[in-house]
């Protein structure tokens, strides 16, 4: 596990209320990597294509209740819910999130979003008939007690599904000291897991294995297109030229990340990974 020292939980909150306006004007509301299966795809199509990858692992059917750990800004639950005809429940730590996920609410109800910690939840046992985490994990500072959260949350037979940025198990102490080890500190990941190290901890929580694929190929675009997006703002708003020189702006780190994320996407010491696991019956 590549570890960010002394990370807490309200680092990971004051992160995206800090940069909520950036992420939403250079990465949008769905605040994930884009999939590109043809290349071709539009980014909008590419993230909407990522969720639907997701839906896929999750088997979903026609009101089942489906669980957003990590929801966002809820574009991704909202999308599940529009398509799919499933009822949506989405946790934040980020109240600048919680607002924009709740204003967007549809008018049917299938969407509800709270602003609370993943890791000391109330909602119910078995309560969910699935439940999925797009790149949140990682933001998770006890990660066994987010298996543990799922299996408990997640009725007998359900299905967890999960986007994960992850290191790659044989990366070079130079990978981790100029790639990784900083990524963690700038995107304040308390930890960045491997594949392996994933599986484990799920299967101890009490899950199996149904799949995995690492997608790293196919999302890694995704950077580029936040570099272009970033540069032109540095170009044509003040707003971004002045917050990259603030030292009083702690989180402003993170947009210097960007290119570390491009090269170790690019060089395979960060990889992408989509795990589908099932609740055991009976465990």
């Amino acid at each position: 596990m590549i570890l960010a020292k002394e990370m807490e939980a309200n680092d990971v909150r004051d992160h995206y209320d800090d940069l909520d306006w950036i992420y939403r004007e250079i990465w949008g509301l769905h605040v994930h990597h884009g999939y590109w299966r043809t290349g071709e795809e539009t980014p909008n199509a590419a993230v909407e294509a990522l969720v639907d990858r997701v839906a896929v692992g999750l088997e979903l059917q026609t009101g089942q209740r489906i669980c957003d750990i990590g929801c966002g800004y809820g574009a991704s639950a909202n999308y599940l819910a529009e398509h799919y005809s499933v009822a949506m429940t989405g946790l934040t730590i980020s109240s600048a999130q919680a607002r924009i996920a709740q204003a967007l609410n549809p008018a049917s109800g299938s969407f509800t979003c709270t602003c609370q910690d993943w890791l000391h939840n109330d909602l119910p046992d078995r309560s969910f008939d699935g439940a999925y985490a797009i790149e949140s994990t990682e933001h998770m500072v006890d990660k066994p007690a987010f298996f543990r959260e799922a299996w408990r949350t997640i009725r007998d037979g359900g299905r967890l599904t999960v986007c994960a940025w992850l290191a790659d198990a044989q990366a070079s102490p130079t990978s981790i000291r100029h790639l990784l080890q900083p990524i963690c500190r700038e995107g304040r990941l308390p930890g960045m897991g491997t594949r392996e190290e994933y599986e484990r901890m799920a299967n101890g929580a009490g899950f199996s294995l149904v799949a995995f694929e690492d997608l790293s190929s196919k999302v890694r675009r995704t950077w580029a297109i936040c570099a272009r997006r970033l540069l032109w703002k540095l170009a044509s708003d003040s707003r971004y030229r002045a917050l990259i020189v603030d030292p009083a702006f702690k989180n402003r780190v993170f947009l210097l990340s960007i290119p570390r994320l491009m090269v170790a996407l690019r060089t395979g010491a960060m990889r992408y990974g989509l795990f589908t696991w099932q609740r055991t019956e009976g465990a």
